[in-house]
């Protein structure tokens, strides 16, 4: 029972095909929302940055960050069911420090896992743009067989999205 991984040209906020979909997609832990695909997001549905944002502001009241490799969900549309899902899998924003960039990897796959495990209740596929690899700072094979070690291997088919016109990866 092996999910099925496909490159598609297009938008990650509009999912192709039928059924349940979950938009997956990396953030900070500081609650920095503005730039890259959540530009996209937030120009189709105001439910992810705001949830996003309050979760954010709880922990900023506490003195916290948002807690790396955890996933918010917020379900955008009803029939079909889309969820997109709010995985923080980078530490701050920006360049790397010390030669160590955002990106964080093993928080990336455990909210993977997390997001696996609701793809499977839902019955739903996985769609996203190329996260983890731009702004974040990682590198796309290594996000690539993240997806296929948490999401395939559980047979969830996965859909990766790449901008059509401007040739730029959709991250």
């Amino acid at each position: 029972m092996t999910g099925k991984l496909t490159y598609l040209i297009g938008d990650a906020t509009c999912p192709q095909g039928p059924g349940d979909k979950i938009i997956a997609h990396v953030c900070n832990d500081i609650g920095a929302w503005g730039s890259g695909f959540v530009l996209a997001i937030s120009k189709k549905w105001l439910g992810p940055e705001k949830s996003y944002r309050q979760w954010a502001g709880g922990c900023k009241k506490n003195g916290n960050r948002l807690p790396l490799g955890q996933v918010d969900f917020v379900q955008v549309e009803a029939d079909p069911i889309i969820v997109v899902a709010n995985i923080i899998g980078q530490h701050n924003i920006g360049m790397s420090v010390g030669g160590i960039p955002p990106v964080r990897y093993d928080r990336i796959r455990q909210g993977l896992i997390t997001v696996g495990i609701h793809a499977y209740d839902l019955k739903a596929t996985v769609h996203a743009p190329r996260f983890g690899a731009r702004l974040s700072g990682g590198h796309w094979k290594t996000i690539e067989g993240l997806i296929e070690e948490t999401l395939l291997a559980k047979g969830i088919d996965v859909f990766i999205y790449d901008l059509p016109t401007t040739g730029v990866k959709n991250a």
